[in-house]
């Protein structure tokens, strides 16, 4: 009875945080635009049919991002892939035109205390806005083209343990975020990328749905799934955003009906030559820790550890881990984001070794909203691990 009482109210608390996190996010982005148009509004010339124009283009936008986000999954594909870019595409306007209003008002406060601009700065505003718009302009061109076409990271490791004379070709990827963005198609080009590569074995890092798992039954994308070849198979584990599927278990459940294994906080022996362990994602707060995984496993073996996101990277260490593969940073995915991103995990991005342990976290071969990789890149990652 306890027991079922304490599952009840964890699932209350979980409701709970959701929502509050959903109207924090929904009041912070109402206050960032409505900056935005406030000071695009002042800053365009006062007699002038560009200010009617630019408020009604910017609530237009942004009517569009909140429907995409919201009625996204009830339109048609066609309908919804389009709005969806539009929306999200809005996202990274507003967020450069924040960023420059914000400069400017900085700039203007100074000039108030310490006049070296006598005018009072009235036209700066207005050119530093046309200036970021031609700018994010061009940047978006670039940005979309950097998306649709991943890098491949190439990494030549070698694990130091007792040698079985053996190469393993990895081929991990992460972040596919499918949905209606990122659909079949994508998806499509994503498996013809990882075939050509003639891995060993296949790992998916988490987040391979965006946010409901909808799109990927409606778009039947387990076919795609199913034509993936690995002489070892195909693993994926859970990243957040399959907790925000209809259920935890939705994307994983679907995954496994297209032949993929899916390990969730399970332990398994490959080839009877290395272990592959795959945790659950941290958004779980009842899942098993690492070294109840990796209890009673041969130590001569290769262990290979998936876990989405890169926190506490030194468990891996402390727990006889040669390898571990995350995702879920996306590389900050935009400039300035990838700077602060940097700063949030102990690595961010990019290969690492500390001790014998060697880690990768991909930047991811999708993104969450807008497509755009603005100082970042999409990738693909191989890895010949030499043990």
């Amino acid at each position: 009875m306890l027991k079922r009482l304490n599952l009840q109210l964890e699932i209350l608390f979980k409701r709970f945080m959701k929502i509050g996190f959903i109207i924090i996010a929904l009041a912070i982005l109402f206050s960032l635009n409505g900056y935005v148009m406030v000071r695009g509004w002042q800053a365009l010339p006062p007699v002038s049919v560009s200010r009617p124009i630019y408020l009604i283009t910017a609530i237009l936008l942004f009517l569009v991002m909140m429907v995409g986000m919201i009625f996204g999954n009830a339109m048609q594909p066609v309908v919804a892939k389009t709005v969806s870019f539009i929306g999200f595409s809005y996202i990274i306007v507003f967020i450069y035109l924040f960023l420059s209003f914000l400069v400017v008002d900085i700039v203007r406060i100074a000039n108030y205390f310490i006049e070296f601009a006598p005018s009072g700065l009235t036209s700066f505003r207005l050119w530093a806005m046309v200036v970021t718009l031609g700018i994010t302009g061009i940047a978006m061109v670039i940005g979309n083209i950097k998306f649709n076409h991943p890098e491949i990271v190439t990494l030549n490791l070698s694990i130091d343990k007792p040698t079985q004379h053996k190469v393993l070709k990895i081929v991990a990827a992460s972040d596919f975020h499918l949905g209606i963005s990122i659909d079949k198609k994508c998806l499509h080009s994503y498996v013809k990328m990882i075939n050509e590569q003639h891995p060993d074995i296949v790992l998916l890092a988490g987040d391979i749905s965006d946010r409901s798992i909808i799109p990927l039954i409606n778009q039947n994308m387990a076919e795609e799934f199913r034509a993936i070849k690995a002489s070892f198979g195909v693993y994926a584990i859970n990243g957040n955003h399959e907790h925000y599927t209809e259920t935890p278990n939705a994307t994983a459940n679907y995954l496994k009906s297209a032949g993929i294994k899916v390990l969730r906080d399970e332990t398994c022996l490959v080839d009877s030559s290395f272990y592959l362990v795959g945790r659950d994602d941290r958004s779980n707060l009842n899942r098993k820790n690492l070294k109840e995984l990796v209890n009673g496993l041969d130590v001569n073996k290769p262990r290979i550890l998936m876990d989405h996101q890169p926190y506490y990277l030194e468990e891996a260490q402390q727990n006889g881990i040669d390898l571990q593969i995350s995702g879920h940073t996306h590389n900050g995915q935009f400039f300035p984001v990838n700077f602060l991103v940097k700063h949030m995990y102990e690595l961010s991005y990019g290969y690492r070794r500390i001790g014998k342990t060697h880690y990768y976290v991909s930047s991811g071969l999708g993104l969450w909203g807008p497509q755009y990789r603005i100082g970042t890149s999409s990738e693909l990652v191989v890895i010949n691990l030499k043990y």
